[in-house]
């Protein structure tokens, strides 16, 4: 198991790269070790298939410069019952990769997936530092450093920003390799992802850069205050 400086977490292929692509670009162009986990196969999806859209995702992994790329291939719209073996899943890998950041979904979103993995990512970093919680003498306790939520559906305001406007046109791409879910195709059904969801996330960005001074910029909260030296 590679070590990870950013493990990013999401309940579906397509998640991370809505909220935190660009981000996870820069990281991986300035030499870090960056990683996704998705927790579903999106089985359920409206459109495309469970193979297509793995291939999609190994598109876009490539594209990011990914280290790695896991799924643990839980329930589509079943993480709940789930819920403690997914938690434990997670403390595994957070010990195995021992990443100094990780990014989950914000809380509050209007897919119920999203929300679940939100709860579940954040008590699985807690777990993963307690010396006891599922004791491994190969993979001791650890703790990340940050937990960060990213925002995909939310329309909610950041605590921080990263200026993404030099690889934002990358990201673009990163998106349009998931072609299933954000173009419509023959025989597809309309949903909200291939009516303009697209051109909505690079709006928000737009905006979160604009009331940063930048021209793109994606948006995070922290789950715990930052500690500073001073102002």
């Amino acid at each position: 198991m590679e070590s990870l400086d950013i493990l990013a977490i999401g309940a579906h292929p397509d998640d991370v790269e809505i909220g935190a692509a660009a981000t996870l670009l820069k990281a991986a162009k300035a030499g870090k070790r960056v990683g996704i986990l998705d927790l579903t196969l999106a089985e359920l999806s409206s459109n495309g298939t469970v193979e297509r859209r793995q291939a999609e995702a190994a598109a876009a992994s490539e594209l990011i410069g990914l280290t790695a790329r896991y799924n643990f291939a839980f329930p589509d719209r079943g993480l709940e019952p789930v819920r403690e073996q997914a938690i434990e899943r997670v403390v595994e890998l957070i010990r195995q990769t021992r990443p100094e950041v990780v990014l989950a979904p914000y809380w509050q979103d209007r897919h119920p997936d999203h929300e679940s993995v939100s709860r579940i990512v954040r008590e699985a970093v807690f777990n993963a530092g307690i010396y006891k919680y599922h004791a491994d003498p190969q993979w001791p306790a650890y703790r990340p450093s940050r937990l960060l939520y990213y925002f995909i559906n939310s329309p909610a305001a950041p605590g921080i920003v990263v200026d993404v406007s030099d690889v934002y046109e990358q990201k673009l791409d990163v998106l349009r390799c998931y072609r299933s879910q954000f173009e419509r195709e023959e025989n597809s059904v309309s949903t909200p992802l291939n009516n303009g969801y697209i051109e909505a996330v690079a709006y928000r960005e737009r905006l979160f850069g604009q009331q940063t001074g930048v021209q793109y910029g994606e948006g995070f909260i922290s789950a715990t205050p930052f500690v500073v030296n001073g102002l």
